[in-house]
């Protein structure tokens, strides 16, 4: 009844727009489809959860998850894409002033003699770009394989899957999604859901396919509609992927996951459940997500060299037990 009644309604406004009748046909067509996705609630979306998860495909003991899929081979693929030897920062700028999408600003402060100085940040959130450790988000009490939450989160510090175990930094193969390129505006509106066909559509328009071991990153535009109509709630209200992407990331290999915001849609779109995409990507596939990416020079610097294919490097800060870090990863053209 909930999906009869609103594509109802979406129907009769899109009439009242204009719509011919087999403009309203389509629509309506697509509107019944994407409001029926699943997962809608917190059961279908526990069926996913144990549908997909990776726990113990690469051992019980793994601390890697999906970084694993990042082989020599890969990465030597990785090298060869860096022809022109341009590089892009994907980091957006610390934020030092306190707004609707910064609760916890990024600090600077001078010492005395002013040649030295300290940064302090709570990077997890809506604002600073940083990766999340596999550590960071939990599912009834379980971490990615399985762990439990007494073991492994403590007072310390994680005791597993912290972040100190990509010391070593990610060099891999990267796909800009641009979608908002794809639909032909600057941004896409908070609340907009990225799905399986979108990325597919982006796929075959650009030419770049998502391949095992890759980073993807999913432009929204959140940076320039920022820059245009100022911060907002962006942890209530965001553009991203709807959480029935995550059989399509794991079927196609992807290693890591970025976007310039959390990666996911807000409202969530499944009851119950705050964050469907974070909990499945981490704690069921054993995904690391890359938040709050600046993608927007990016966009620019694929559009003009017309890839939208390149070599990225992630190189968190490695604290011992930390649940993620702030960092700049860079592409390389």
């Amino acid at each position: 009844m909930r999906t009869a009644i609103t594509v109802a309604i979406f129907a009769v406004g899109a009439i009242a727009s204009g719509f011919t009748p087999n403009d309203h046909a389509s629509a309506f067509a697509e509107a019944a489809a994407r409001q029926a996705r699943s997962p809608v609630n917190a059961e279908e979306f526990d069926q996913m959860f144990q549908q997909v998860k990776n726990w113990g495909r690469w051992g019980a003991e793994d601390q890697l998850g999906s970084v694993n899929l990042i082989t020599a081979a890969k990465r030597k693929q990785a090298l060869s894409l860096a022809k022109t030897g341009q590089t892009v920062s994907l980091a957006h700028n610390p934020i030092t002033d306190k707004s609707d999408d910064n609760a916890s600003p990024f600090e600077h402060t001078m010492l005395p003699g002013f040649s030295m100085d300290r940064y302090a940040v709570s990077y997890h959130g809506y604002s600073h770009s940083h990766l999340d450790a596999l550590c960071h988000i939990l599912y009834k009490d379980q971490t990615y394989n399985g762990y439990a939450r007494a073991v492994v989160n403590t007072e310390k510090g994680c005791t597993k899957l912290s972040i100190d175990n990509l010391k070593q930094g990610l060099i891999t193969r990267a796909v800009l999604l641009d979608i908002p390129r794809l639909k032909g505006v600057p941004y896409l509106e908070p609340g907009t859901a990225v799905y399986q066909e979108d990325v597919e559509a982006w796929e075959k328009m650009s030419g770049a396919k998502i391949q095992s071991g890759d980073v993807i990153l999913l432009r929204t535009g959140r940076w320039a509609r920022r820059e245009k109509v100022g911060p907002w709630a962006v942890g209530r209200s965001a553009a991203g992927f709807h959480a029935s992407i995550i059989p399509f990331i794991k079927a196609r290999g992807v290693a890591i996951v970025g976007s310039d915001a959390a990666s996911e849609v807000s409202p969530s779109m499944v009851e119950g459940i705050g964050l469907p995409v974070h909990t499945l990507l981490i704690t069921a596939l054993g995904v690391n997500i890359l938040d709050n990416q600046d993608l927007e020079a990016l966009s620019e610097v694929a559009a003009k060299l017309k890839r939208w294919e390149f070599m990225i490097t992630i190189n968190p800060i490695p604290v011992t037990g930390g649940t993620g870090s702030p960092l700049n990863t860079i592409a390389a053209f």
